[in-house]
C-alpha cells in the first residue's frame, strides 16, 4: 500500500529532487506507556468515535477494567517481586490496542499538517514513515514538537533521502523514486534450515514469500534480478539445495500469479517494458 501511495504521489506531481524521506522509531512503546495517561487517551478516543457503550459495556466499566490490566502487572526477576508502574506488558492484545490509540493522540497534530500539504504519513504500529517537502529546519521543529508530548515517548528520527521502512528501501535519486527489499544488517542470512523438522509446505512457502517481497517492492528488472540473487544465496546458505531445482519455476509461476491480470507493459517493473519477453526473461 505504501509503495502505490508513493507512486501516485509523485505521479500528482509532488515529489522533487529535494523531497525528503523521514521515519520514526518510538523507543520501547509497550513497555514506556504511561499508565494514566493512556487511559485518558482510551477515554477521549471513545468519546470521539462517538461511542457511550462498546458492545453493551459503559465506558467507565472499560476504564475499569483497562485501569486493572495495566496496572496489576507482577513479575519476577531474581527471586523477588516487583510491580509494572510504567507501560504494559509485552506481548498482551490490550496493551498493543492501547498503544495504538496513544498513538492516535499523539499523532494527530503531524498528521494534519501532513494531510494540509498533500504529503504522505504511514504507521505500522511504532514505525512511522512520512514524506516532506519543507525545509530540514521547519522539519525537526515539528519533529521536536512531536518529541515533547510526553516525556516517556521518545521519537528516534531519521531523515535522508533514501531510509528504510520496515522491509522495503526507499531512495528519492534527484526526483526518481525507485524501491527494493530492506535486509537488516545481519552476519548471516537465517532462515528456517531445510533440515529442520517442519512440514514440507512451510519451506514451500518461504521461497514463495521471499520472490512476491522481491516483485512487489522492486521498482525496476535490474533491483528484482538483485534480489532474486539474493533469494538464491539465501537459500543455498540454509540447505535448500534441492528446492533450487525448480526454482526458475517458482520465480514464473509467482510471477504469473501476481500479473496474470495485468499487461506486461503495466507492471512496476520498468527495466525492460518495451520488451514483450521481459517474463521470459526473469531468470537468465
Amino acid at each position: 500500500d505504501l509503495i502505490r501511495r508513493l507512486e501516485t504521489y509523485a505521479a500528482n506531481g509532488y515529489r522533487k529532487p529535494t523531497t525528503c524521506l523521514c521515519t520514526l522509531d518510538i523507543t520501547d512503546l509497550y513497555t514506556m506507556l504511561p499508565q494514566e495517561e493512556s487511559l485518558n487517551v482510551l477515554m477521549e478516543f471513545l468519546h470521539y468515535s462517538g461511542y457511550q457503550k462498546v458492545k453493551g459495556i459503559p465506558c467507565d466499566a472499560i476504564r475499569k477494567s483497562a485501569h486493572l490490566v495495566i496496572t496489576e502487572n507482577l513479575f519476577i526477576y531474581e527471586k523477588n517481586f516487583y510491580k509494572q508502574i510504567i507501560g504494559g506488558a509485552m506481548g498482551s492484545a490490550f496493551i498493543l490496542r492501547l498503544a495504538n490509540i496513544f498513538m492516535w493522540k499523539l499523532e494527530k497534530e503531524l498528521v494534519h499538517r501532513q494531510e494540509a500539504s498533500n504529503e504522505i504519513y504511514d504507521r505500522y504500529i511504532d514505525d512511522i514513515f512520512f514524506i516532506s517537502n519543507q525545509s530540514l529546519d521547519i522539519i525537526n521543529e515539528m519533529l521536536d514538537e512531536a518529541n515533547n508530548f510526553h516525556s516517556n515517548i521518545k521519537l528516534v528520527r531519521q531523515i535522508g533521502t533514501n531510509l528504510p521502512f520496515l522491509h522495503v528501501y526507499i531512495e528519492n535519486k534527484n526526483g526518481t523514486l525507485t524501491t527494493s527489499v530492506y535486509h537488516k544488517e545481519a552476519p548471516e542470512p537465517h532462515i528456517v534450515p531445510f533440515k529442520s523438522d517442519h512440514p514440507r509446505h512451510v519451506f514451500k512457502n518461504i521461497i514463495e514469500t521471499a520472490l512476491l517481497r522481491a516483485m512487489r517492492y522492486s521498482s525496476t528488472l535490474d533491483i528484482f534480478h538483485q534480489e532474486r540473487r539474493s533469494i538464491q544465496l539465501m537459500l543455498l546458505y540454509n540447505g535448500y539445495e534441492q528446492s533450487l531445482a525448480n526454482y526458475k519455476e517458482d520465480v514464473h509461476r509467482v510471477w504469473n500469479e501476481v500479473f496474470n491480470k495485468t499487461s506486461i507493459m503495466a507492471t512496476k517493473l520498468i527495466g525492460n517494458r518495451n520488451n514483450c519477453n521481459t517474463a521470459e526473461e526473469l531468470v537468465s
